[in-house]
């Protein structure tokens, strides 16, 4: 049955789901209870660390003397999770060496660079899963009284191919999806999660040796990076609007230096203070572009026009026919340095690149070419 339990969001009740972590401790767990006692398992219950008791239904079971398999199905509830209604499996035996052994099978990728949760040649089975395996089968272990050991596998038999519709090519793992959740919960649209993702993106250039990080909002600046400036978008991580909590990253990291390339509708935002550039929590370009323009000497009929604007490149085509353009963005570069660079702090060099599609390179912060010849010597 699927999962009851809901959060209030933008003003929508929204369905909370579990993660694949929770699919395989819960196949795990059922594995493990069917193999110790020999009695078949419809459903399995297991409480998630964020408190909340889960009970699954368990599919696709294959009982044999020396092993037995099943899987749960993954529920995201209300959230587009790529991996919605994929069988999580788990096949359990016994074993000679102590304790627990949990691997990966099919669809479980493979760990191939540093900086992950999981060392280089660890199934991506993440901390957070494997304590779960780990506890509910010792707690299958003590009800059956059973001392020996056993071996996990959890496979997910569409893995490789969801695998391309995530980020973890991109993060070297390679052969499947990653077995993730550190709370065993989702919770729809989750900025958390996308936060986190950036965290595991920046923790792992760290730990291979970069002092220096490209950061650009999305597409439109991976494109630009990529096509206008010739550096391969892999390089730069994608933060979204998650500027700020960005920065705070690359702090708690001890990088030494950021540097920002983004499109002026993202970039301008900042000019103002936003460090989170999200139309949610307001929509001031217009304002900010007409606030430095009016400061550069821009008369008022052209202010009034400008705020009737809805796209920053009209904006722009104003400012150059009044001939404010390059006063104008000179003053709003100098504005989204200060907020960098406050952000930053005294022990993270910040800096920015803003284009437009419509007239390319907009404008630099006074470190933006600094930071990035120190970006390329790390690449």
């Amino acid at each position: 049955m699927p999962m009851e339990e809901y959060i209030i969001k933008d003003g929508k009740r929204l369905r909370m789901g579990y993660t694949t972590g929770s699919c395989a401790a819960a196949a795990a767990k059922a594995a493990a209870w069917m193999l110790l006692t020999g009695q078949k398992r419809q459903e399995i219950s297991l409480t998630t660390p964020k408190g909340i008791r889960l009970t699954l239904p368990v599919l696709e079971i294959r009982m044999e003397e020396t092993a037995v398999s099943c899987a749960i199905e993954k529920d995201g509830g209300d959230d587009p999770d790529i991996t919605k209604g994929t069988l999580i499996f788990a096949t359990v035996t016994k074993s000679t060496a102590a304790g627990i052994t949990i691997d990966g099978g099919k669809g479980i990728g493979r760990v191939t660079k540093r900086g992950l949760d999981q060392p280089v040649g660890n199934a991506a089975i993440n901390s957070v899963p494997r304590a779960m395996i780990r506890e509910n089968l010792e707690e299958v272990c003590a009800l059956a009284d059973y001392h020996g050991g056993l071996t996990v596998i959890i496979s997910a038999p569409d893995g490789e191919r969801l695998a391309q519709k995530t980020f973890n090519p991109r993060l070297g793992i390679v052969g499947g999806i990653s077995i993730l959740g550190t709370t065993g919960i989702v919770e729809p649209m989750s900025e958390a999660a996308l936060v986190e993702t950036i965290r595991v993106e920046l923790r792992q250039k760290r730990e291979n040796g970069a002092e220096y990080v490209l950061l650009t909002p999305g597409n439109y600046g991976s494109d630009f990076i990529r096509l206008d400036m010739g550096i391969d978008a892999k390089k730069a991580v994608q933060v979204s609007n998650f500027i700020g909590d960005a920065l705070e990253i690359c702090k708690e990291l001890d990088f030494r230096g950021a540097l920002l390339i983004g499109h002026i509708g993202k970039l301008v935002k900042i000019g103002g203070g936003m460090l989170n550039t999200h139309s949610k929590y307001g929509d001031c370009r217009m304002e900010i572009l007409a606030a430095q323009a009016g400061a550069a000497g821009l008369p008022p009929e052209h202010i009034r026009t400008l705020l009737d604007c809805v796209m920053c490149d009209d904006a722009l085509r104003i400012l150059k026919e009044a001939g404010f353009y390059e006063q104008t963005l000179s003053r709003l570069t100098r504005r989204i340095a200060f907020h960098l660079s406050h952000r930053g702090g005294d022990t993270l060099q910040t800096g920015a690149i803003l284009f437009s599609k419509e007239y390319g390179i907009l404008g630099r912060t006074e470190h933006a070419n600094e930071l990035l010849k120190s970006i390329l010597e790390d690449l």
